[in-house]
């Protein structure tokens, strides 16, 4: 076997093993191993070159950005515990509830409104579904556009800031997290006007599967509902703000006064803020949220440990000038290059979780894209708006299985009066993911709905520089050419000085060079020094 033969059995190995369903970390670090003792073996590379894996593992467990993984999964997973989606959807479901299709446009406002101070899909699309499903049930929504909505709103969280998936995107792409944050906004708000534009055809179409709720459903009105609204949304945005800010990653802020660990750690404290402020903190929910933190962060460690044992034995048997070859050479440039790629995401989605495909894929696709002149902060955010769907579509979507599970306890609860089918929740998910590969591709063609809000490069064009030279090339030099060192002798040709010229000072006499001391007389005495 050739060595050049080996990268594509390896790539299709890691296929294989994720498709076996075994934890992907462990699965993932065995198959390096093997196949980097088989290239010892076989001679491709020296046996010391695994000793780069110690220092590999050292790196990564050194790298001070992935300190802001556990600061904003503890600040999420305690604004999901404190309540704050539950009175937020209360009061807009209530707000928007008399409009057609109102309780979809609530959840989808709450959704990206609990995206940006949360970053968890889990809890997110919990809490949604336990307020919102029963609602929607009883006023005679359609349950696939309720299961739909429901499970689409939590995974806008993948992608407004401050998403985890953004800071492991700028982390393997080497960008600055506040320019993955800046660039997530246009997809964004793209995605949420999107869907919002299916709620409401949907409601001209269909209008019997959105219906208003009576107006009789309203328990507060006036100041008292807006008053709700608002205790819920300012200390939200307050949030939004000191954390984003404060690293720079809102639109039209040119420069972060924080790196991402500092502002995941003020966001921490200010979860806990807004929870005592909200009369929740307790013990129990912090044990809670300290518990659900550490087993993420052990899980993303642990992921990112398999994944650079298998890409170091990758890249040592030249599997990274496999790829490169193999897709820079792919018709269309990079208009090609990216509908190829984001068609091997979606697929792989099907089975991957979005930290696995991050950790894996992604330093195999950066050099090439990098190569092809595709700018890495467009090319980060288009992937993560790709593996939204990795939550979305059937078989393996997460939130699906979190939107299964809920149902079936508000049903042994009594709190709906049916059980939700699967084929409900499954069907009620195709249109979301159409909707989500709509924004796929109109990031793809039109690149401004990321780059619009990052900072222009300042471009030097080297062809239109110009060196512009003093107009008077008349005068003097300031240095006397015949009388470089100012001694004031004239030049050996009998040329006298330039006019005017003032005396130079005499340059110094040279010291006289030491001279040994003269031998003393036989029989002195000789004089201490």
């Amino acid at each position: 076997m050739h060595m050049e033969n080996f990268a594509p059995i390896m790539f299709a190995g890691l296929i294989v093993i994720m498709l076996i369903g075994f934890p992907v970390a462990f699965s993932l670090a065995a198959l390096g191993l093997f196949s980097g003792f088989f290239a010892i073996e076989m001679g491709w590379f020296p046996a010391n070159f695994m000793a780069n894996l110690p220092i590999n593992m050292f790196g990564i467990l050194s790298n001070d950005l992935l300190l802001a993984i556990p600061f904003f999964t503890l600040m999420g997973a305690v604004l999901e515990k404190c309540g704050l989606a539950e009175d937020m959807l209360d009061s807009m479901g209530q707000l928007f509830g008399p409009v057609r299709g109102g309780l979809g446009y609530s959840v989808i406002i709450v959704g990206f409104i609990l995206g940006a101070i949360t970053g968890t899909v889990a809890g997110q699309v919990i809490a949604m579904a336990m307020i919102s499903l029963p609602v929607m049930m009883r006023y005679g929504y359609n349950m696939r556009y309720a299961t739909g909505v429901l499970a689409a709103s939590g995974t806008i969280t993948q992608l407004v800031p401050p998403s985890l998936v953004l800071i492991v995107m700028a982390d393997q792409l080497g960008r600055s997290v506040g320019d993955m944050y800046k660039g997530a906004w246009g997809p964004a708000i793209l995605q949420v006007l999107i869907f919002a534009i299916y709620t409401f055809l949907l409601g001209r179409i269909r209008p019997e599967y959105v219906p208003g709720l009576p107006r009789t459903a309203r328990t507060l009105h006036g100041w008292a509902l807006w008053g709700k609204c608002l205790r819920g949304i300012i200390p939200s945005a307050i949030l939004i703000f000191a954390v984003l800010g404060s690293m720079g990653g809102l639109p039209f802020m040119d420069h972060a006064i924080a790196t991402p660990t500092e502002a995941g750690a003020m966001g921490a404290v200010g979860s806990l803020i807004l929870a005592a402020i909200h009369k929740r903190l307790t013990w129990q929910l912090i044990k809670e949220a300290m518990d659900g933190t550490m087993r993420l962060t052990a899980m993303v460690v642990f992921i990112l440990i398999g994944s650079r044992v298998f890409s170091l034995v990758f890249q040592g048997v030249d599997g990274a000038i496999w790829i490169e070859h193999m897709l820079t050479d792919l018709p269309g440039g990079q208009i090609g290059f990216l509908i190829v790629v984001n068609i091997f995401i979606f697929f792989l989605a099907f089975f991957l979780d979005f930290f696995e495909i991050a950790f894996i894929i992604l330093p195999l696709l950066g050099p090439v894209a990098h190569k092809l002149g595709i700018d890495l902060v467009w090319f980060g955010v288009l992937l993560c708006v790709n593996m939204q769907t990795s939550f979305m579509h059937p078989p393996f979507g997460f939130a699906l299985f979190y939107l299964r599970g809920i149902s079936d306890t508000l049903f042994k609860e009594k709190r709906i009066d049916r059980p939700v089918k699967s084929s409900d929740i499954y069907m009620g998910s195709i249109p979301w993911v159409v909707m989500q590969l709509i924004l796929v591709a109109i990031v793809i063609f039109f690149p401004q709905t990321v780059t619009v809000f990052l900072d222009k490069e300042k471009v030097v064009d080297l062809d239109k520089v110009q060196l512009d030279m003093p107009a008077d090339t008349s005068a003097e030099p300031s240095i006397n050419m015949d009388d470089p060192f100012g001694t004031g002798s004239k030049p050996a040709d009998g040329a006298s000085a330039a006019p005017g010229a003032e005396p130079a000072m005499p340059m110094p006499e040279p010291m006289p060079e030491p001279t040994a001391p003269e031998p003393a007389p036989e029989g002195a005495a000789s004089t201490p020094q």
